[in-house]
């Protein structure tokens, strides 16, 4: 990872997570260039690698043999990690527009997002038919299919568009696939028809006769219905109809035809082909815009037009880390000239292929095989990563910095620690100026109307409740950080039952370009103000300074009512236990510093880092909760001693209730712990039968510290069945009731942990 004192210079933003980008993050890990900050945008967490797809459709390989882990794969390359979907682009500012976020800086873009099958030309297509690609979104419908085939009990028909090979090998491996299921469900193999339609005299091609011929037999040996030269033109639920007027009730439609491009690179003004796809140089560098290159299915080489293929985008990925490296540095670039025949191997659903080039035909499981063994040892290079000592060159490569960047880098050195190491005035007036805190009539001054300190007026009849957190990014995604910063600052005030206020915020950006850190507040700021201004709570001030990590923390004041006030001392013998979210953040994060957590861990923990416990706090309160607190440095049961100490009872936590975030036990089962750990499990002296919860696996989890962690609440126990469902409708799904409170006994361990 590039050493955390190196300022940022430039950005390098990759769109997508395509076979060419992760090989480019592969080389940046293995060899970083200082200065530059990258990151990656895409959607999800797994990107499949396309040579398997068929396989893992066919139940050969398990999911993550088929998908290679982009969380853990960003993090080894030292790249921001932000999960969204771009839909635009703005070239001339230079910024990137995504749906769920604020726009992302680059100094230079690449964009390897691959493609969709085109449905545009068929009328009723869209959202009936399930297109292959995106693939992570055809494999939700896909298994949405299993399942349906399994309990259905009438007879199915499947079709499938486009007669290719991607179309004749999903086919076949979804044939085979159901196959397998209805036997080992004991159900009759016969109540599937598959369909397979193309718009050209034969199937697959752009191969050779003898392929062609290889295949047509294959599916007329399988009962596969083909209709050649018959493109369909409508589509409706249920209903498919061709050009030869012919008209098909369909159950499931997939849609494997030629590739479609997105609308935004045309809109955003890029030099696009007459299908949509970004057309590029042989140095893979858009024709219009220079700072930008493209790879894979998005893009079209004028000079050497190739089918849309994912041999192309695994060739062109160590070209376009090599041309992404020069264009930062200012060197000439190098060109790509792919090559005019590929290999191709093609599986028959079970463990069978054939291999096709040019006129070059085999066969057999052999094939099968080879295939097999050049598919594991392509996903080896990204799922097995080395591990890597940390970079410690400080210095900028030449070419990197122009003068006058060279002189600001050099006023960065300079800058002295005083005054906090403030953040220039100039850089907080334009990141702050387009944050609208949530107003109030009882600020009197705040960032309205900046002044030395804001002043706020406490209402008559209420007392304030104040509180303070600050900690380090645990994240490299700034605006996920912000809202996971600010829900977790809130937190005591919620736990408390009082009504927030205001914040102040305390803030540490890394070193960088003016230009770089302001970018860095904006986007961390915009996801804190979002938390903020959902509980009308308004930011009033604060204070930002440079160092060497993305810090950020609130003081923040509440209000309520002097007779309302929350205690941890108000459970009562006979309540019950809930909490409204899972445990698991310091086990994942910890695994996550050490590449040992998958990419969909995290993003799900994140999910639940994100949501407010404003609402969670309303509801238990509005459910009669007498005693509530935020779970988080403390662990669950940090906290629960607390409480249990503090109303003089004794409780039974259910292990088996307890939710527990996905991929934590089995980060604990590898030994990763928190740090924080050692200092948490010292309380297990509250535990009565400490031997016997001991040997559970789940038990490191009692300990594990939360950032931005549930509620953790006693309610009575006629209202917390109610509550538990009134929670989860409020978004609280892993809201559980975890034990209940007992009156205290003579025992000097408070706490049972039943198992």
């Amino acid at each position: 990872m590039q050493n955390s004192e190196t300022p940022t210079v430039k950005d390098l933003v990759l769109i997508g997570g395509g076979h060419s980008h992760v090989a480019v993050l592969k080389r940046f890990g293995m060899k970083p260039l200082p200065g530059i900050r990258l990151t990656l945008i895409c959607r999800d967490a797994h990107t499949p690698y396309s040579g398997m797809l068929p396989g893992y459709v066919a139940g050969h390989y398990s999911y993550d043999e088929a998908h290679i882990d982009l969380g853990s794969l960003a993090r080894f390359a030292g790249a921001r990690f932000y999960h969204s979907t771009v839909t635009g682009l703005d070239p001339e500012n230079k910024k990137i527009i995504c749906d769920n976020r604020p726009p992302v800086q680059y100094d230079i873009a690449s964009i390897n997002s691959g493609s969709t099958p085109n449905t545009s030309d068929v009328a009723g297509a869209d959202g009936i038919v399930v297109p292959v690609k995106p693939i992570n979104l055809f494999l939700d419908r896909w298994e949405a299919l299993r399942d349906r085939v399994l309990n259905q009990q009438r007879p199915i028909t499947i079709a499938v568009v486009g007669a290719g090979a991607g179309g004749v090998e999903i086919l076949l491996a979804t044939q085979f696939r159901m196959e397998c299921l209805l036997k080992n469900a004991n159900k009759p193999l016969g109540k599937i028809t598959y369909h397979l339609f193309s718009n050209s005299p034969e199937i697959m091609p752009t191969h050779n006769s003898a392929v062609r011929s290889y295949f047509d037999t294959v599916l007329q040996e399988r009962g596969v219905l083909v209709h050649k030269n018959d493109s369909v033109i409508e589509v409706s639920a249920g209903v498919l109809k061709t050009q030869n007027g012919k008209e098909f009730e369909t159950d499931e439609i997939l849609w494997v035809t030629a590739a479609g491009a997105p609308r935004w690179p045309a809109d955003a003004g890029l030099d696009v082909n007459q299908n949509g796809f970004i057309r590029v140089g042989d140095t893979l560098q858009s024709i219009s815009h220079p700072d930008i290159f493209a790879a894979g299915d998005i893009a079209a080489m004028v000079n050497y037009p190739r089918p849309k293929s994912g041999v192309f985008a695994v060739r062109q990925g160590q070209y376009l880390e090599r041309n992404l490296r020069r264009a930062l540095l200012s060197k000439s670039l190098v060109r790509f000239h792919p090559q005019k025949h590929f290999l191709s191997l093609i599986s028959t659903g079970d463990k069978y292929a054939v291999a096709s080039r040019g006129k070059f035909k085999i066969k057999g499981f052999n094939v099968w095989r080879w295939k097999d063994w050049i598919d594991r040892r392509f996903m080896k290079k990204f799922n097995d990563l080395p591990e890597m000592k940390e970079q410690t060159q400080t210095g900028l490569p030449d070419g990197l910095a122009s003068k006058e960047l060279v002189k600001e880098i050099s006023s960065i050195a300079m800058r002295c620690g005083g005054c906090g190491a403030k953040v220039g005035a100039n850089v907080l007036t334009r990141a702050l100026g387009n944050l609208k805190p949530a107003p109030r009539d009882d600020i009197l001054i705040g960032l309205h109307e900046p002044d030395d300190a804001a002043v706020i007026e406490v209402p008559r009849g209420k007392v304030m409740v104040h509180t303070v957190d600050y900690f380090r990014s645990m994240i490299d995604d700034p605006y996920v950080f912000g809202k996971i910063a600010a829900n977790h600052s809130l937190g005591d005030i919620f736990a408390m039952g009082g009504e927030p206020q205001t914040a102040l915020a305390v803030a540490t950006v890394p070193f960088g370009v003016e230009e770089k850190i302001e970018d860095t507040l904006v986007q961390m700021m915009t996801g804190a103000m979002e938390i903020l201004n959902d509980t009308n709570c308004s930011l009033v001030g604060g204070h930002t300074s440079e160092g060497p990590e993305l810090s950020l923390g609130f003081a923040v004041n509440g209000l309520i009512d002097k007779d309302k006030i929350m205690r941890k001392g108000g459970m009562q013998p006979g309540d019950k236990l809930i909490v409204t979210k899972p445990i698991g953040t310091g086990t994942l994060f910890a695994a996550d510093m050490r590449h040992k957590a998958k990419g969909r861990w995290i993003g799900a923990a994140l999910k639940h880092m994100v949501m407010s416990n404003y609402l969670g706090a309303q509801c238990l309160f509005k459910h009669g909760s007498r005693a509530a607190t935020d779970i988080t440095g403390f662990g669950l049961l940090g906290h629960l001693v607390e409480m249990v100490r503090a109303s003089e009872v004794d409780v039974v936590i259910d292990l088996d209730a307890v939710p527990l975030m996905d991929g934590a036990i089995d980060t604990v089962k590898d030994g990763i712990l928190s740090s924080l750990q050692p200092q948490n499990v010292r309380l297990r002296r509250a535990i009565s039968n400490i031997e016997e919860a001991g040997k559970d696996p789940r038990y490191p989890l009692l300990f594990d510290p939360q950032t931005a962690g549930g509620l953790l609440a006693s309610v009575p126990k006629d209202k917390a069945t109610t509550c538990v469902d009134s929670l989860r409708k409020l978004g609280y799904a892993s809201t559980a009731i975890i034990g209940e409170v007992l009156d205290q006994s003579e025992k000097l361990e408070p706490i049972t942990v039943k198992l």
